[in-house]
């Protein structure tokens, strides 16, 4: 994990990030915990690709469950009453 503490940040500006950002993702520590994270531009457009890529498949499975009668429908009392939950 690359690390730097944000007092280094404050001391020596956005030069300090670009040390570390060559090597990977850089934490940023501020009270001895990380607090955020910073990532190159081509890293975050690769992450926010991944994160649709893993909703759409999760939207083509949900519909996948429906085709294929794996899903149950009713109403939230019959919900609650599969679930025991009823007092």
């Amino acid at each position: 994990m690359n690390a730097i503490p944000a007092q280094e940040i404050k001391r020596r500006g956005i030069a300090a990030v670009d040390d570390i950002i060559a090597i990977g993702d850089v934490h940023i520590i501020r009270n001895n915990q990380p607090q955020y994270v910073v990532v190159s531009e081509v890293r975050y457009q690769e992450l926010v690709v991944a994160e649709q890529e893993a909703y759409y498949a999760r939207v083509r499975a949900s519909l996948e469950d429906v085709k294929e009668g794996r899903v149950k429908r009713g109403t939230a009392n019959d919900l609650i009453k599969e679930l025991k939950l009823e007092g």
